[in-house]
């Protein structure tokens, strides 16, 4: 077996998804939307599991971590408050040929003229047309709350998760009775009306985030930061994903956020290039003193050991959701050379995704439909799918031949397939077949799904 040398493309990587039912392109009968995607049987397992493993590790492995789920429509006040009606905005330009939209920044570090000069100007990356003046766009989406569309009823989907959390700190706080240095933790939706989207699930308007507001004395900023971004780069690391596809990237001063005095990104190295999929902000008190001042609550907390009040820092670790299930299946994506069971050589292609984020676990697979192994394997099926021992999805599959059932798993990244052949019905064992190395083992039927949990664990 060995590896066939290739440059993954994301056409590949959006042909899988959509041929093996991980996402689909929303609305796709009318003819899609743009940037807005559903997740389909697999892609939905693959992303609860990407977001259980995020918990397991940043909620439930830790002791200063609790967990919050806030709405998505608040007070608009809060936005307000927090810097996001008048400061979330990125510049845009308008092609005067082809009437395309773009950020700037981003016509910026793509253009193919000469842009060693400042006074070279931008032009279209479509058409070559010359470009309007930039002006401000404001990237939150507004609706209305109630019957009467007005100015009194405006509010915004939240583009953020982070404020839901800053507003809950006195309840936090009160009800956990928890002690600095402490964090809290959400998953959920938010939205951004991207002036550019692109690039598959990594850039679009409807996302989810997973994050962590951790709350440190001022002093101790620094330290905790620099905690946060080794052990976010580790959560990645400790799934599969290949260290040499990954970076840090500090930002520079002017593409820092109104609030954050120092943001580490985590980058990985996508078919395209170089994309975000992690940053890691410190926001100092920007955010608890903006909505103390607005609300005229104190969102201070009070240091026992000095008896006096402090308004803490915030370290800030943020995963985009999405762009982790890309990463997960970007990095897992592998096309091999092997020898089929004849002496041919044949390829496959095996996503060697980290078995507690495969949307599918184990595949029984009865040798063929025959009407004598079809009992058994389906009594194999419910037995393991029913065991205490394994958590997630378990496939019955018997369609096709055994070899192309094998490729089918391999391609969704199930880590080991159950064989139900007709040696099974005189000595009640079944195959254990794993993913990567192709190897296959004989065990009883009576021991098998002790064994599996084994093997995925």
């Amino acid at each position: 077996m060995s590896q066939t040398p290739s440059i993954l493309k994301l056409s590949e990587i959006v042909s899988l998804c959509k041929r093996r039912g991980f996402l689909f392109q929303s609305s796709e009968i009318y003819g899609g939307l743009a940037s807005t995607w559903d997740y389909g049987p697999l892609g939905v397992e693959l992303k609860n599991n990407v977001k259980n493993a995020w918990w397991k590790t940043m909620v439930w492995g830790r002791d200063d971590v609790v967990g919050i789920d806030s709405s998505i429509l608040m007070h608009p006040e809060v936005w307000k408050a927090s810097g996001h009606v008048d400061g979330f905005t990125d510049p845009l330009v308008e092609c005067t040929d082809c009437k395309r939209r773009y950020r700037e920044d981003h016509i910026s570090s793509t253009n193919t003229e000469d842009t060693n000069s400042p006074d070279t100007p931008l032009v279209c990356p479509q058409c070559s047309g010359s470009l309007t003046e930039p002006r401000m766009f404001n990237l939150m989406f507004k609706t209305t709350i109630g019957p009467v569309e007005d100015t009194a009823s405006e509010a915004f989907l939240r583009p953020e998760t982070a404020q839901g959390i800053f507003v809950n700190f006195n309840n936090i706080i009160t009800t956990t009775r928890r002690k600095l240095p402490f964090g809290i933790a959400q998953t959920g939706k938010a939205f951004r009306n991207e002036i550019t989207t692109g690039n598959f699930i990594f850039r679009t308007r409807e996302f989810e985030i997973m994050e962590i507001e951790f709350f440190v004395d001022p002093k101790d900023a620094d330290k905790w930061h620099k905690s946060w971004i080794a052990d976010s780069q580790k959560w990645y690391t400790n799934l599969g994903v290949n260290p040499q596809k990954l970076r840090l990237r500090d930002h520079e001063p002017n593409e820092l956020a109104h609030y954050s005095t120092g943001t580490c990104d985590i980058e990985y190295l996508y078919p395209w290039g170089w994309g975000e999929i992690s940053g890691i902000a410190n926001r100092t008190d920007f955010d608890l003193r903006a909505h103390t001042d607005s609300s005229g609550e104190s969102l201070s907390y009070f240091d026992d050991k000095t008896g006096k009040h402090i308004m803490p820092y915030v370290i800030e670790p943020t995963f985009g959701t999405d762009r982790a299930v890309m990463t997960f299946l970007v990095d897992a994506y592998s096309e091999e050379e092997i020898l089929s069971g004849s002496g041919k050589k044949e390829s496959r292609v095996v996503l060697k995704i980290h078995p507690s984020l495969a949307p599918v676990k184990i595949a029984v697979l009865p040798l063929s439909r025959n009407e004598n192994l079809v009992p058994l394997a389906k009594e194999v099926h419910e037995t393991v799918r029913k065991s205490e021992n394994i958590t997630g999805m378990i496939q019955y599959d018997d369609a096709q031949s055994i070899g192309k059932r094998y490729r089918r798993q391999d391609e969704v990244g199930t880590p080991l397939c159950v064989t139900v052949d007709f040696d099974s019905l005189d000595d009640k064992s079944v195959t254990i077949r794993e993913r990567d190395s192709m190897s296959q083992i004989r065990v009883p039927i009576a021991n098998l799904t002790k064994e599996l949990r084994n093997k995925l664990e």
